[in-house]
Formats: C-alpha cells, sequence, structure tokens
C-alpha cells in the first residue's frame, strides 16, 4: 500500500470516527506518523483531500457492489436475494454511511457521493428484482424496501446494532413470495 493509500484508508477512519471535522492535515499526520511534507507531495490542500477521499469512498462502495452483481448474476434470482441479509456487514458500513450523510448536508461534494451509492445500491437491487418480479414498477418499489430500511436504520438514534439490523434484514427474503 502506497503512502497515498495510507492517507486516504485513515481518512475513513477519521471520517468514520470523528466526521468531517476530525480530517485535519496535522491530526492526519500525526496518526500516521507521517509528516505535512508527505500530505502535500500527494494532495494540494484540504479540499484536493476531501475530493479523493469522497472519490476512495465511492469507489470501494461501488466496487463491492459491482463484485457482488457479478458474484449473483448466476444465481437463482429468489437465492440471490434470499443471500442479501447475509451480506450485509460486508456491504454497509453503518458509521461510515452515517458520517458521509451528515458530511453530505453541507458538503456539495459529499452529497453526490452519497447520491450516487445511493443510486448504485438502488440499481444493484432493482437488477436483482427485476430477475423476480416482471413488472418494473414492483421491481423498484421492491428494491427501495431493503435500501430505505437501510438507510432508516442507520438514521435512528440510538442506531441500531449489527444485530437487530440483521434481524431487520432476514426477514426481508420471506417477502419474497408476496411481492
Amino acid at each position: 500500500m502506497g503512502t497515498r493509500d495510507l492517507w486516504l484508508g485513515e481518512g475513513v477512519v477519521v471520517l468514520t470516527d470523528e466526521g468531517p471535522a476530525g480530517l485535519r492535515i496535522d491530526r492526519l499526520a500525526a496518526r500516521l506518523g507521517l509528516t505535512k511534507g508527505s500530505f502535500h507531495h500527494h494532495f494540494t490542500g484540504a479540499a484536493d483531500y476531501h475530493a479523493a477521499l469522497l472519490t476512495h469512498i465511492e469507489h470501494g462502495q461501488v466496487t463491492l457492489l459491482d463484485g457482488l452483481s457479478v458474484e449473483l448474476a448466476t444465481v437463482d434470482p429468489v437465492d440471490a436475494l434470499r443471500a442479501l441479509p447475509s451480506r450485509l456487514d460486508e456491504l454497509f458500513h453503518a458509521e461510515l454511511d452515517r458520517a458521509l450523510r451528515a458530511w453530505a448536508i453541507g458538503n456539495d461534494g459529499a452529497r453526490g457521493v452519497v447520491e450516487r451509492v445511493d443510486s448504485a445500491r438502488l440499481t444493484f437491487l432493482e437488477t436483482l428484482w427485476n430477475r423476480v418480479v416482471p413488472d418494473p414498477t414492483r421491481a423498484h418499489a421492491a428494491a427501495l424496501l431493503p435500501h430505505l430500511l437501510l438507510v432508516g436504520a442507520n438514521a435512528i438514534r440510538p442506531p441500531l446494532d449489527a444485530a437487530s439490523r440483521r434481524a431487520v434484514f432476514d426477514l426481508l427474503p420471506d417477502l419474497i413470495p408476496h411481492v
């Protein structure tokens, strides 16, 4: 892993733990044991770093979805939908999603990433549901259900713990025959 990747990886950790206010160059450098010169070797400043961090986060999320989409493309459609709850923790990092959505309230770049990741998630889910439900409108509604549950479960305070979130999502496959 290169130094640039270290900066971005640590940015994900700090954003997740502290929110965007924690993304200060001096603090990141101290956490990594690197110099500000190292930072400026890779980024022109904080705005460039934030843009690179957002791109890094978006790429990570979309890559996960793309990989799972390829993996599930040859699986029976109902089995593919039933497999999703067991993959939830791999596909969704609740604390990072919460921090990114909070950042998006006042940052256009973060808002764009949230919109594109949400769109990618919905496209992924709609693709799966379209294999089971012939009506595109119903497939879209069926895709919205787990997405909205995920976002909503992550927005409540206190947030659901991973086990409770998983228990809710474990109920979703039982709904498949009723859609």
